[in-house]
């Protein structure tokens, strides 16, 4: 092809309706890993001082770990509606126990195999009193959530429980 051949081929117009073209082709496979990520994945702002963190990327997909932040939708109850309101957020704790650990007590003190983790609270911040959570060893797809502050609602108390796996949002990573 000539130069002044070539030059008529890719004219402007030409040259935009190809550039359009090459961007939609781009954009296009973008945009679906884009949306495919952000269907696994979310954005939590953590509202209380349970965590030190308050900022969360939560991946619904993986499975939580020893260790991991687990955030979960909280069991309705009374009590937790009385502090959270009808509709709470989720909830942010740290997986201290999995399945097939043993969970005991003595007086309010929780063991996870004979290591203590937490201590249990008799009353909540506005005086009512606090069940102490299950014992026992923990099923498969459930965990023993708690954090190192002594007023957080976790599987210390009755009213949480084992969180299981039907209730876990995901595995959050702190981002800030």
């Amino acid at each position: 092809m000539r130069a002044d051949q070539q030059d008529r081929f890719w004219s402007p117009p030409r040259r935009r309706r190809w550039s359009l073209l090459a961007c939609l082709a781009v954009s296009v496979p973008a945009y679906a890993s884009v949306a495919s990520w952000s269907d696994g994945h979310i954005f939590l702002i953590n509202q209380s001082s349970s965590l030190p963190n308050w900022a969360f990327l939560v991946d619904r997909h993986r499975v939580p770990a020893r260790g991991d932040h687990v955030f979960f939708d909280p069991p309705p109850s009374a009590l937790l509606e009385r502090h959270f309101g009808r509709d709470p957020q989720p909830f942010g704790k740290i997986v201290y126990g999995v399945a097939g650990d043993h969970i005991a007590r003595r007086g309010r003190l929780f063991l996870i195999n004979g290591t203590p983790v937490a201590l249990a609270k008799p009353n909540t911040m506005r005086g009512e009193p606090l069940q102490a959570g299950p014992t026992g060893t923990i099923p498969r797809g459930c965990y023993f959530v708690a954090t190192p502050n002594k007023d957080s609602f976790d599987s210390r108390y009755a009213v949480i429980g084992w969180i299981c796996r039907p209730r876990v949002i995901g595995v959050g990573e702190s981002i800030l």
